[in-house]
């Protein structure tokens, strides 16, 4: 039996904690060399400036084997309102390769991308790293302040927006009750981006939403909301002056525009990255090494986030009688 979990379902199982720690084992898999995450593919639909992705991948120690569907339509939330994100996931038994869950991805990607913002700033961050400002009100805020709230005392959350006044004050609401510290919105990122020890940027915006000369000393910055050769969310003078970590150099290599616009201007080359985060969890190279350098965190999305998560939803579903079960 096939066992269907919807949104629903999956909100009375995860947490955002739980998400942090699955990720951590799955990235040290990863700087292990023990996956198998061919690369993925994707059709652009520029009429609509969206795309959908296909993002297949093998755990091999955890045995956890799937395939997540997802579509990007960064136009969804103000037109439709829909999440810009979308994913559906296809678990498989690895043994025989039967299908044993489908499951909404939606909430997955948003908690997983949330949460390896989290997982990298517990390696990345100042631990006296206190402000954190988020850029962006949409489906993948929330879990960004949520997850870098687990790994770092934080006391002043700053939210950087231009949406609409009920929107914000929408956001500002659920926030509230869910975290406990200082929120305030600020429309002058300059101002934001001055009081920041930590910065989460997961705007849908095309160009730098930051310029390095308002970067403090020690700063860690997560960047998750560009992924395409053409779109960046920092300007070059701020790659050339931090410690560079990605979630994959072959995913970034071909999708990260923070990277491949700074290497086509001659200004940064690729043996500058300093590494993998997976490299970093399963301690083949050393993380923050001092209070002042400036470090950098790009993640493009990665199957095996998506996969190791949904594995431990599927095994607490089964567990706790969850979902609805049908066959072909």
């Amino acid at each position: 039996m096939i066992k269907l979990l919807s949104k629903n379902d999956i909100q009375k199982i995860l947490t955002i904690k739980d998400t942090i720690n699955i990720l951590e084992k799955a990235f040290i898999e990863f700087g292990n060399e023990n996956v198998d995450m061919p690369e993925r593919s994707y059709i652009n639909l520029p009429e609509h400036d969206g795309m959908k992705l296909i993002m297949p991948g093998y755990l091999k120690e955890s045995g956890v084997l799937g395939t997540k569907i997802v579509t990007v339509f960064r136009n969804n939330f103000e037109k439709y309102n829909l999440p810009n994100t979308i994913g559906t996931i296809l678990l498989l038994d690895n043994k025989t390769g039967e299908p044993v869950s489908i499951m909404d991805g939606t909430q997955i990607t948003a908690y997983r991308t949330g949460a390896v913002a989290g997982l990298a700033s517990k390696y990345l961050a100042r631990k006296d790293a206190r402000v954190h400002t988020i850029f962006g009100t949409g489906g993948m805020a929330e879990p960004h302040a949520l997850a870098i709230s687990e790994v770092r005392d934080i006391r002043k959350l700053i939210i950087v927006t231009s949406s609409s006044n009920e929107h914000k004050q929408n956001f500002f609401n659920s926030l509230t009750e869910k975290i406990n510290c200082e929120i305030v919105i600020y429309e002058n990122p300059e101002q934001a981006v001055r009081e920041s020890d930590i910065i989460s940027l997961i705007s849908n915006k095309k160009e730098p939403l930051i310029n390095c000369d308002w970067i403090k000393p020690g700063t860690h910055i997560c960047s998750a909301g560009s992924h395409s050769p053409i779109t960046r969310e920092i300007d070059t003078n701020t790659i050339i002056k931090s410690k560079c970590v990605c979630d994959s150099f072959d995913a970034c290599r071909k999708e990260a525009g923070d990277f491949i616009i700074p290497v086509s201007e001659n200004k940064w080359s690729w043996e500058k990255m300093h590494g993998t985060l997976g490299q970093i969890c399963a301690r083949k190279i050393p993380a923050r090494e001092s209070e002042t350098e400036i470090t950098f965190f790009k993640s493009v999305g990665l199957s095996i986030q998506d996969l190791s998560t949904a594995s431990h939803i599927y095994q607490k579903a089964v567990e706790l009688n969850i979902g609805t079960e049908f066959s072909f």
